[in-house]
């Protein structure tokens, strides 16, 4: 089809997990022309073998902008999560749909099971679950691309300048959403049912409940501000963790910090209310 479909995976303190990750892509029936890790010390990319590893700045936007730099010849890049075990069509489908509409500069595929959303997932839980799938056909457009599988195309990027917002450290929780909200001026946004995958929900090398719960609060006011959020989703994002978070605050999940995501909530509509909210503070945090 005359595309180059490169991956790029940002990764911070899971080695292992990254290993399980990477053994799922060389099962692509669509081989990535090239697979480019990023690290922020040499420790996360120990061992790592079957792709290109480089030592860059901490931080998922800083390692996303280093992973862009280096793709400079590929025409779309796939990011993954380092615990995204992608089905063995996946970037098949990637390349069908940009190949076939030139109009689509960005893309995410169908999460089999995301263990975000519990204790997380095993490799052998996740590949368990992606033999049983069905699989799926079909895509529509959608608001954004899910940053766990994001599918970018590289012209367009090129073309306006388009990066990651480093001013969103760390995590860079909704960085996903900013960037595809901005690509979105300049073509559509699409949901791609054959391209599956199982994202694990790893806990390890992940950030502070309190920090997490500052972002929470401050991240979605300062992309609405910057005009690559609504407002009106600003808000509903604001409230549901908001709710999530007190709602659970008494009798929380052994997995999430939700004591610290609160004081993390309330840190930042404190400052939100004072005018000195910003993204960068969950550094000092």
């Amino acid at each position: 089809m005359g595309l180059r479909v490169g991956v790029g995976i940002a990764t911070v303190g899971r080695a292992a997990v990254l290993g399980e990750t990477l053994a799922e892509l060389r099962r692509q029936v669509r081989p990535a022309d090239r697979v480019i890790v990023c690290g922020a010390a040499a420790e996360d990319v120990a061992g790592v073998e079957g792709a290109e590893c480089f030592i860059g700045p901490r931080g998922l936007t800083a390692q996303r902008n280093a992973v862009l730099a280096a793709a400079a010849d590929c025409d779309v890049l796939v990011f993954f999560d380092d615990d995204f075990l992608a089905a063995p069509g996946y970037l098949a489908a990637i390349e069908r749909v940009f190949a076939a509409h030139d109009d689509v500069v960005a893309a995410t595929g169908q999460v089999v099971a995301d263990g975000i959303k519990g204790p997380g997932l095993s490799a052998a839980d996740a590949r368990a679950l992606l033999q049983a799938d069905s699989g799926g056909d079909g895509m529509w457009e959608v608001y954004n691309a899910y940053g766990c599988n994001m599918a970018l195309r590289l012209t367009t990027l090129r073309a306006h300048g388009l990066v990651f917002d480093e001013r969103l450290p760390l995590y860079g929780w909704y960085e996903d959403i900013d960037l595809c909200r901005r690509a979105a001026r300049h073509g559509r946004i699409v949901h791609v049912a054959a391209a599956r995958g199982v994202h694990l929900g790893t806990k390890l090398g992940r950030i502070s409940g309190l920090r997490l719960g500052y972002s929470q609060m401050v991240n979605p006011v300062y992309l609405a501000r910057k005009g690559s959020y609504s407002w009106g989703r600003a808000v509903r994002s604001m409230a549901r963790n908001l709710a999530a978070n007190l709602g659970r605050w008494l009798m929380p999940e052994p997995w999430v910090d939700r004591r610290g995501r609160l004081r993390g909530n309330v840190l930042g509509l404190v400052d939100l209310c004072r005018g000195r909210a910003d993204p960068g503070r969950i550094l000092a945090l």
